[in-house]
């Protein structure tokens, strides 16, 4: 956080932006950087919830798991007390890097309100050492409270009374995500500060970062204490996964933080405003377009032939990724499958001519009708909620819940071989729908990607909200014209074509 803003003209080589290296791109982003951190050790606002969250609140989590450790012991439960250490650790580290909010949402929105940002903006940095100078600056004094915070809780646990002897590794995991989530809240925040035109607005648009932030440390505390491997030397295998897709988010957010980042609109940009009727025009336009111009079709064969197809290969990229994530989750239920852990307790070879019966018994009309509305309403909501959840993801939700259907497909599967059952009902009961399910499915999940990943990378010419507006219109129209009509089939097959055929595989 800055309150002046020094002519750094003097310092900086004149170079085209396009000729500099990342090596000289870091150098000039450094120099903010310094700049940044020197003033915000000058501010006692700052350096004062730091240094009690580095000092003072360590010996309180010392004596919460000293005097909870005690406690669980008296009634036999030891490994409640055990595995809440390493979770007060994972909370020592946090708190601190909670300030980096508010430094970060200070960044641009704040120096603009000092009347401080237009030098900084006259200088021949580009954008991207601009925001990455910012962004390191913004992040360095709270990881530096967050490792000092964990340090002195490790110190005092280590040579304290309860002499706690945690595997190096997990050590190393809680690290890592303090460090990653730091980098998150970070960039997240940087985006804010650089798309609102009020301190207020960034402060409120905060609670979008901090609350799933505050979530995801809930679920990473469950699985430290239910974790089967948290004594393991190599750690947690979920935190792992975790620190992956967390660095995966980091990524993508400097990518649209720099994408969307516009030193000119930063200035002129006086006060936010929503033409929600306007959004609302422009994504029925792309509807409705037969090409990327916004052209309407001029009926209803000509919007299928040349928009809705047009969509679809459009998709590009999407659908190979599609595709090949849902194989890999089908390989890894096969897998999971062949693990004696995870095996059902079926009858070996039993015979199946019951299982034809228990079919009859639903094969009535009403029955068939109710599953039909069923089936679709089941297929629906899932792809409905991984593409709004996509929307906020970067299209990663859509690659999190579709692809556990073929998770289990594959287990199914494995679980059928290994009991000597003959799988060929199985092919019946999945793929005599699944022919028209799983395209769907796919395009589907495709264009849900798309339209959270465009926002990373718009196409040329294009801002990120033109961008994404389009996207959302040919997304809807895959929607509308084969994924509604596409589930409403497979619902049909599945609902009064399927039993008939597994009846007859099963000899009924």
């Amino acid at each position: 956080m800055a309150t002046t803003a020094k002519p750094l003209q003097t310092a900086l080589p004149q170079t085209s932006p396009r000729a500099k290296g990342w090596r000289e791109t870091l150098g000039n982003a450094l120099i903010i950087t310094r700049r940044e951190v020197r003033d915000s050790f000058r501010d006692w606002r700052i350096i004062g919830p730091i240094v009690v969250l580095t000092f003072l609140f360590p010996y309180l989590a010392q004596f919460v798991a000293s005097r909870f450790t005690t406690f669980v012991a008296d009634y036999g439960a030891q490994i409640i007390g055990e595995r809440t250490i390493p979770f007060l650790l994972m909370i020592v580290g946090f708190f601190p890097i909670s300030i980096s909010l508010v430094i970060a949402l200070e960044t641009f929105v704040g120096e603009k309100e000092r009347r401080s940002l237009e030098p900084l903006l006259s200088t021949p940095l580009t954008n991207t050492e601009l925001y990455i100078g910012k962004t390191l600056a913004a992040m360095i004094p709270p990881l530096i409270s967050s490792y000092g915070g964990m340090a002195v809780y490790l110190g005092g646990l280590l040579f304290g009374e309860l002499a706690w002897r945690p595997q190096p590794m997990l050590v190393v995991q809680i690290i890592l995500l303090t460090t990653v989530q730091a980098l998150v809240m970070v960039t997240g925040a940087v985006v804010v500060s650089s798309q609102t035109t009020s301190t207020r607005a960034a402060n409120l648009l905060a609670s979008f970062i901090i609350i799933p932030m505050t979530l995801l440390i809930q679920v990473e505390s469950v699985i430290m204490f239910l974790a089967p491997d948290a004594e393991s030397p190599s750690g947690i295998t979920a935190l792992w996964a975790i620190i992956i897709g967390m660095i995966t988010g980091v990524v993508l957010l400097l990518r649209v933080g720099n994408a969307i980042f516009n030193r000119e609109e930063l200035l002129g940009r006086t006060i936010d405003q929503l033409n929600l009727k306007g959004l609302i025009v422009r994504i029925w336009r792309y509807m409705r377009a037969v090409d990327e111009s916004g052209t309407p079709a001029r009926n209803l064969i000509e919007w299928y032939r040349r928009g809705v197809f047009g969509s679809v290969r459009r998709l590009g990229p999407a659908v190979w990724i599609t595709i090949l994530v849902f194989g890999v989750a089908f390989l890894a239920g096969i897998l999971i499958g062949n693990m004696p852990e995870w095996r059902l307790n079926l009858p070996q070879e039993a015979s199946m001519d019951g299982a034809a019966d228990v079919i009859t018994t639903y094969m009535s009309v009403p029955r068939q009708t109710g599953a039909l509305m069923f089936i679709v309403w089941q297929n629906g909501r899932i792809l409905l909620a991984a593409t709004l959840l996509a929307m906020f993801t970067f299209g990663a939700a859509a690659l999190v819940l579709t692809p556990a259907v073929y998770l289990i497909l594959g287990y199914i599967f494995t679980q059928v071989y290994l009991a000597g059952y003959d799988p060929s009902f199985v092919y019946a009961a999945v793929f005599t729908h699944g022919i028209v399910e799983i395209p769907v499915i796919i395009l589907a999940t495709a264009a849900a990607l798309r339209l959270g990943a465009v926002v990373t990378k718009p196409p040329t010419g294009m801002t990120v909200g033109q961008a994404w507006t389009a996207v959302m219109g040919e997304t809807l129209k895959i929607g509308i014209g084969l994924v509604i009509p596409g589930l409403l089939l497979a619902a049909f097959i599945e609902a009064f074509i399927t039993p008939q055929i597994v009846m007859s595989v099963l000899g009924g």
